[in-house]
């Protein structure tokens, strides 16, 4: 006996395949290239999943069609917002960026020691 074939899987979407505009997916790839961006956010947005995106930005890269151009960000010294390590020694104060070098802090500390 031959049983009959759904029309459709259950699960499966109702509707075809969505195909995207070549202008749509452009405008969508240059938006997530913009420095800080989120691309699952933006891949929400419009209704599609983030590796989707991810595809349409690698193929676009191997194509030539976009570039990734890499940008400092800016940098001033004023608006430092790493935290300080601050090291009382006697009466004497030292303040140090959390980055810097331990050698660089021991030399420091013990210089202020022998004074």
């Amino acid at each position: 006996m031959i049983e009959a074939v759904p029309d459709r899987l259950d699960g499966a979407p109702s509707q075809l395949r969505r195909r995207w505009s070549d202008e749509i997916k452009e405008q969508v790839i240059a938006e997530s290239l913009v420095p800080g961006a989120n691309v699952s956010a933006i891949a929400r947005r419009i209704g599609i999943g983030p590796s989707q995106l991810f595809d349409w930005r690698r193929k676009a890269l191997r194509k030539g069609l976009v570039a990734v151009t890499a940008t400092q960000p800016d940098v001033n010294l004023e608006d430092k917002t790493s935290p300080v390590i601050e090291i009382v020694v006697g009466g004497i104060v030292i303040r140090a960026d959390a980055a810097v070098d331990e050698t660089h802090l021991r030399r420091v500390l013990r210089a202020v020691r022998s004074l």
